[in-house]
């Protein structure tokens, strides 16, 4: 089976009350235990970013207005398998977005 990073963002995330939060989480978790042992890294949200566009130059926050915010390693037969898997994430259900990219290894 191939491998492929699961990009999340825009959405909720961390910026929901505490009760939102505690759901998301809960949904986040069905998900996870949907896919079972496609999941390959479970991942992280990301935290402050620092943007560097060309040489030298390093400002504060990410280059895109809509920043990436976490993700998640899978395994599947096919790009359309992984985003299959992928269309019904709870993020999609928080205003977030999620990007599907072949993991190339290079080893």
């Amino acid at each position: 089976m191939a491998k492929f990073v699961v990009l999340y963002t825009g959405g909720m995330g961390m910026a929901a009350t505490p009760e939102e939060q505690e759901k998301i989480m809960a949904e986040w978790g069905a998900w996870y235990g949907m896919l079972g042992e496609a999941i390959v890294d479970g991942g992280a949200p990301f935290g402050a970013a620092k943007s560097i566009a060309s040489v030298g130059s390093i400002t504060d926050g990410p280059l895109s207005d809509s920043p990436a915010t976490g993700y998640t390693v899978i395994s599947a037969d096919s790009l359309d398998a992984a985003a299959a898997a992928c269309s019904s994430h709870p993020h999609l259900n928080h205003g977030g977005k999620v990007e599907v990219f072949e993991y190339i290894d290079m080893g």
